[in-house]
């Protein structure tokens, strides 16, 4: 039997009037004698739960069975605080989102409990030869046809049910998608059916008896014949396109309201009514309506449908203030109403009283809501970054001390290179300072395109506004200060022509920075106009003219805090001592600077939150999109695109098979579908956006869907030839796809830049200060440092990687990197670069690190490609060529390693990786 989502989901059938709680294992088996109400219950991130209340009748249930069926639905309802859509399903004809819950599809069986059908385990009956016709890109519609010729037809996919082997015929116009979506019935059947033992056939619609199972397939029709068209009731269905008509449901009649545009004025919160759309038609209950109008206004809806012969028309109820994007995409304007949050707890004490009278039972149903958690940015804090501000239409490279000082009259590009589950992962991100210029956020755009091109799109692109970013910009940066004005040339220009003030950030000047974050690997400081209306008693803050600086910590603040904006001061201003100023006992200094005392906020400042994802897909080129409920994987085709709509950022997928000039358009695509708005959520146009490419999914994608295999986004061919060749083979799909290379750098090493990541960016050696110490502190401080080390009342933070790798060798880390002076604006390399000196080298290194390969008091240098230290340094000026720029210590002699490191090579390598690399980057050798 498949599985239904068993999570939050209760179904009941319907026997002599009552309702009988079905057992799990009953599931998805409907018959068709029968009458079901299916219940499904989604915790939202809100806090809240969603309500799914589906009826589904069988074709041969009784009228009143039905009925009661369609009342129950109602109170039940009610019972749950008369905030759950109400859906009509029909055998043959049920909407996608029941569909979903019962992946791949429903089949119902013959009988029913009324005709006292006895009902039979599939796999006790005498196998029947059957054939099924199946409809559905996304989700698939069975439904059993005569087992004759003259049901085939050019349009659909059929599935031929022999009691030895299943044959899938592909009708020569139906689709790549639906194909692949048929193939996971055939799965179905085979497991359901014949227990996993049967063969399986694929037969193109067009192959004769020249084709082996071709020939067979056919021969059980009698032989090959043309085969004929679908009939015009086929291929438009029973319901056309009808004008839009509004009645209300007035004392048991349906009374028309005629409109000239329909608004939602028109609907009166004591009243019920009937929207009816042809093909759909919603019944709308009023917050104010009682139970029985609610009833009444279903009873007439049922009518309705049965005095017309509309067997198909999808019916959806929905109460004020809960209604469906759809219902709402019907009227002219629909106003934004305030988020309705409910808890379980509401509604509990009807459900109790009115579930005991109908023997209906929701237990489990109410539970709470899951705690939220703060968010986590799925991505190693340890990597490679590179920031570029742009001119004009060019980028210019900026120095690893520069690169975490961002202007907000700038557009900048950011590439950062990490290491992922099992292989190296590539974010290459726009982002755009608040007065940035429209012509530099095209160059941007435009320059970072190119750069994700010559990675072969292999790389995830971000393009991110100011004060939109994500939690993975800031993870990226770390330590992130950004001030006013600008640096660029278009800023400058348009400064000068628009005869405007240059506010730029003056390290000289009067400026004010709040200070926010959650740790060192996620801190920044923003600057705000030099105001005392700028304060807020959340957030502490630094200012600074001059010839003095100062702290203020608001009386809301944390201890973490208080450390944030001593890390802040080494970046921003550490050549003077600073003076704290507690909130309620400032300085009259401390006002002389903002220009005296005013009224500010004592509330954090709140971002975007991340809300339940919604997957769209893209239909090209008509712009349209549809939604696929209850998603996972085996949902993205590689021949389609995709939208992940997670309302504070969404995610612009790319199948393999999508031309190359669809792949070119992707942020296109996701602007397009942010004017949309398809949910109605008032998304903002400067909402995040990411592009991702079928094959290089980052986890802070994958992790939206509930289970995923990036095996099988590694497989070649279209997504029908993919499932075939699993369904036939009956193993894991192969990935021959090479692992994600490297991607070539330009001005720096990756070595050089490690350095920078694995401590805070604050801690620049070239600022050496004592921030608002005494003296005797300063001069007890001093007796303890050297030299040439840089003396922190705050010590940098540890590296701390977030997502640790996966145990054993990465084997792309064993092979060296050479070839690393491409530009990136040039074509990348097909394959990782190797060396074949430095493999030998790395493996030994490996080994030593797992402690096999034993202390090297003995050791000498033979057979060891050794360098000397200034030659490995990652500043040196004549780099050793063709080694392994990971693991830079392996090259030293014996007597090098020993010095530098005051240790033996063993010894080392039985250190935590943090501290080899800590080591490593003291040593400049990371």
């Amino acid at each position: 039997m498949k599985n239904a989502m068993n999570y939050g989901l209760e179904i009941w059938r319907i026997e002599n009037f009552k309702p009988v709680s079905m057992p799990t294992s009953s599931y998805g088996k409907f018959y068709m004698g029968d009458s079901y109400i299916i219940l499904k219950t989604t915790a939202l991130k809100n806090g809240s739960f969603r309500h799914d209340l589906h009826y589904w009748l069988g074709k041969d249930t009784s009228q009143d069975e039905a009925g009661t069926a369609a009342i129950l639905t109602v109170e039940l309802d009610a019972s749950l605080g008369g905030r759950a859509v109400q859906y009509r399903e029909v055998q043959g004809n049920e909407t996608e989102k029941l569909l979903t819950y019962f992946r791949p599809c429903i089949m119902p069986q013959p009988g029913g409990v009324a005709s006292g059908f006895n009902h039979v385990e599939v796999n006790e009956q005498e196998h029947v030869t059957r054939l099924y016709v199946c409809r559905g890109k996304y989700v698939v519609h069975v439904k059993e046809v005569p087992f004759a010729r003259s049901s085939l037809n050019h349009d659909d996919i059929f599935i031929l049910d022999t009691n030895s082997k299943i044959f899938q015929f592909n009708g020569s116009n139906s689709c790549i998608q639906e194909r692949a979506k048929a193939l996971e019935v055939v799965q179905y059947i085979k497991d359901t059916f014949h227990e996993g033992k049967c063969e399986v056939a694929a037969v193109e619609d067009g192959k004769l008896m020249a084709d082996a199972e071709a020939g067979e397939f056919w021969a059980l029709f009698g032989g090959f014949a043309p085969l004929p068209r679908k009939t015009a009731s086929e291929e438009t269905g029973e319901d056309t396109e009808a004008a839009v008509k509004l009645l209300c449901f007035n004392q048991g009649n349906l009374e028309p309201i005629g409109f000239e545009s329909l608004m939602h004025e028109l609907l009166e919160t004591n009243k019920c009514y009937l929207l009816d759309c042809g093909a759909e038609m919603y019944v709308w209950m009023g917050r104010s309506t009682s139970l029985q109008q609610r009833k009444g206004a279903s009873e007439a809806a049922e009518k309705l449908l049965v005095d017309d012969s509309r067997t198909k028309s999808h019916v959806m109820k929905v109460i004020e203030g809960y209604e469906t994007i759809m219902f709402k995409s019907k009227f002219n304007e629909w106003p934004a109403t305030p988020e309705l949050k409910l808890s379980s707890e509401d509604g509990r004490g009807k459900v109790a009283a009115l579930l005991k009278s109908q023997g209906l039972d929701v237990k489990g149903l109410m539970k709470s809501a899951p705690v939220k958690e703060e968010p986590e940015p799925y991505i190693d804090c340890t990597g490679h970054l590179q920031v570029w501000r742009v001119n004009g239409n060019k980028k210019t490279l900026l120095s690893s001390t520069e690169q975490s000082k961002i202007y907000t009259g700038d557009c900048y590009i950011f590439q950062y290179t990490y290491t992922g589950d099992d292989k190296e992962e590539c974010l290459i991100g726009t982002w755009f300072g608040k007065k940035s210029i429209e012509e530099e956020r095209a160059s941007a755009i435009s320059l970072a395109s190119k750069m994700v091109q010559a990675a072969k799109f292999q790389a995830t692109m971000a393009r991110l506004y100011e004060g939109k970013e994500p939690i993975q910009f800031f993870v990226t940066f770390q330590s992130l200060q950004v001030f006013k004005g600008g640096l660029s040339s278009g800023y400058k220009n348009f400064i000068a022509e628009s005869g405007l003030n240059d506010d730029s950030y003056s390290e000289a000047g009067l400026a004010l920075f709040r200070v926010q974050g959650s740790g060192s690997e996620n801190m920044q400081a923003i600057q705000v106009d030099a105001v005392a209306s700028s304060l807020n008693s959340s957030y502490c803050y630094i200012l600074h003219d001059g010839n003095s600086v100062f702290t203020w910590i608001g009386n809301n603040t944390t201890s973490l805090d208080h450390d944030l904006v001593e890390r802040q001061l080494d970046a921003i201003k550490s050549d003077l001592p600073s003076r704290s100023q507690k909130e309620g006992r400032e300085t009259d200094k401390f006002w002389e600077l903002l220009g005296g005392k005013s009224k500010y906020s004592n509330k954090k400042i709140e971002r975007e939150q991340e809300s339940d994802p919604h997957l769209f897909s893209c239909i090209l080129p008509k712009e349209q999109v549809k939604e696929i409920h209850h998603f996972n994987q085996d949902d993205l085709m590689a021949e389609d695109v995709f939208v992940l709509d997670c309302h504070s950022y969404i995610f612009v997928w790319v199948g393999q098979e999508v031309d190359a000039k669809v792949k070119t358009q992707a942020m296109d695509i996701g602007e397009k579908f942010l004017v949309r708005d398809f949910l109605m959520e008032n998304l903002s146009r400067e909402t995040t956006i990411f592009t991702v490419s079928e094959g290089s999914e980052p986890q802070f994608f994958t992790r939206f869907f509930t289970s995923w295999d990036p095996a099988k986004s590694m497989m070649h061919g279209s997504s029908y030839q993919r499932r075939l060749a699993v369904l036939k083979g009956g193993a894991a799909p192969l990935h021959d796809k090479p692992k994600r290379r490297t991607l070539a750098v330009s001005g720096r090493t990756l070595g050089q830049d490690k350095s920078q990541r694995s401590r805070s960016m604050s801690t620049s050696p070239e600022c050496h200060r004592l921030r608002g110490r005494s003296p005797a502190f300063a001069a007890l401080t001093s007796s303890f440092e050297k030299p040439s080390t840089r003396n922190l009342s705050t010590p940098p933070p540890a590296v701390k990687k977030l997502f640790p790798k996966s145990a054993g060798p990465d084997t792309t880390k064993q092979s060296a990197i050479s070839d690393l002076t491409s530009s990136l604006e040039g074509p990348l390399k097909s394959t990782i670069p190797k060396s074949v000196k430095a493999g030998a080298e790395a493996e030994k290194a490996i080994q030593e690190e797992d402690g096999t390969g034993g202390d090297d008091e003995a050791e000498d240098d033979e057979g060891r490609t050794v360098y000397p230290y200034e030659r490995l340094v990652t500043t040196s000026e004549d780099p050793a060529p063709d080694i392994d720029l990971t693991k830079r210590e392996i090259y030293l002699s014996t007597a090098d390693f020993r010095e530098k490191f005051g240790m033996t090579r063993a010894a080392f390598y039985k250190l935590p990786k943090w501290k080899q690399n800590k080591l490593k980057t003291a040593l400049q050798l990371f």
